[in-house]
């Protein structure tokens, strides 16, 4: 029982980072492609034309997505505080 119990943390855990890094990651995959593909037409090959589309995403989606990020990572907490008590017992 104890086993399950970490081995449910470990996975959950892992849902947990994928669920906050995930919206992220594809909005910056979706803008870096896009931004790809308008210097490959152009030929415009500045560098500072890859980076602030994808810093101006990265911030606009961490304001975006805060609120969720931060419910998941407490309801989280509050699981894993749970089964650290149902593991260690209280007396």
């Amino acid at each position: 029982m104890e086993t399950d119990l970490i081995a449910q943390s470990f996975r959950d855990a892992l849902w947990v980072c994928l669920q906050m890094s995930a919206p992220l990651l594809v909005a910056l995959l979706v803008v870096g492609l896009a931004v790809s593909v308008v210097q490959a037409l152009t030929q415009i090959q500045e560098a500072s034309l890859a980076f602030l589309p994808k810093l101006a995403v990265t911030g606009g989606g961490l304001l975006l997505l805060g609120p969720f990020m931060v419910g998941v990572l407490r309801d989280w907490t509050v699981t894993l505080f749970d089964r650290m008590i149902t593991l260690g017992g209280l007396p």
